[in-house]
């Protein structure tokens, strides 16, 4: 696998090794050892997934505190646009985001450290998104902002009329008013 470093730091673009033959194809989608060396060890606790359709953006959603959750994230169909919005406070690249395509072409994944906002927009007809995570799931500690928070600068590549979320993504604040890390 190759490990790609973004423009923000301890964010990785993960390209696996794809062997294609007549029967289809293969590859290793997750190395500890290699992770551990490449960007830094971790230990994933569980694995969450989702189906969605087009124009679906989930996000963008973090745990607060000690629930905090480093993803590792891929589609296994379909196609989405993927963001990591850096939200730690001190950091030199605080409110920066990162933008991947992710694809069951491209096989590319995103690993994303704690410490930042997720969420993703749904390209395809439909898809199928994975990830890992360090720590599980807890409701009391969920929170994010708001997908479309002009401070954040980002420009989701479908038009905005066509953006399909929820209403507990709609009520999340502005990058301004969240509480995010120190």
């Amino acid at each position: 696998m190759e490990y790609i470093k973004t423009s923000i730091e301890g964010v990785y673009i993960i390209e696996p090794r794809v062997f294609n033959d007549a029967r289809g194809y293969f590859m290793e989608a997750w190395k500890q050892a290699e992770f551990n060396e490449k960007v830094y060890p971790v230990s994933f606790v569980q694995d969450n997934e989702s189906k969605s359709s087009y124009g679906v953006l989930r996000g963008l959603h973090y745990q607060r505190g000690a629930d905090s959750q480093a993803k590792l994230v891929r589609v296994i169909k379909g196609r989405v646009v993927d963001v990591a919005v850096d939200i730690r406070r001190s950091s030199a690249t605080f409110g920066q985001h990162v933008m991947v395509e992710l694809s069951d072409e491209n096989k590319r994944q995103l690993f994303i450290p704690r410490g930042f906002a997720h969420g993703f927009l749904v390209l395809s007809d439909e898809a199928i998104f994975t990830y890992k995570v360090d720590n599980a799931y807890a409701p009391q500690s969920d929170a994010g902002i708001r997908w479309d928070d002009p401070a954040l600068g980002i420009e989701w590549p479908i038009s905005l009329d066509k953006v399909l979320t929820s209403e507990k993504d709609l009520r999340h604040p502005y990058l301004k008013d969240a509480e995010v890390f120190e």
